[in-house]
């Protein structure tokens, strides 16, 4: 009986620390809260940005990994994509914009 229960008490070990481990970041993978907070971001760049008159939202791609935005897409001037810019920065959670968007 000891010996089952000490192998219970290793699965329980194990699968703990895979557990744990399953959850952690990484230089290029991110926690699940990190995932939350940056699905978060992305959505309130997104409001921002379609809230923005000038901008033609549908043509800008919103991407966010560990609080640094990336803008891709096609606009039609450099101050469309300087106002982008802009209104990306003043998202909170914001720590970077990285911006990959072309004039068309």
């Amino acid at each position: 009986m000891k010996i089952q229960q000490r192998f219970a008490i290793l699965a329980l070990a194990v699968a703990a620390l895979a557990t744990v481990g399953g959850c952690a970041a990484t230089r290029t993978q991110e926690s699940t809260g990190q995932y939350v907070e940056d699905t978060a971001i992305t959505t309130k760049v997104k409001a921002a940005i379609f809230g923005e008159s000038t901008l033609k939202s549908a043509e800008i791609n919103v991407e966010t990994f560990k609080g640094a935005v990336q803008l891709s897409g096609f606009v039609n001037s450099e101050s469309d994509i300087q106002k982008a810019v802009s209104v990306t920065q003043g998202v909170g959670g914001v720590t970077s914009v990285k911006n990959n968007m072309r004039l068309k």
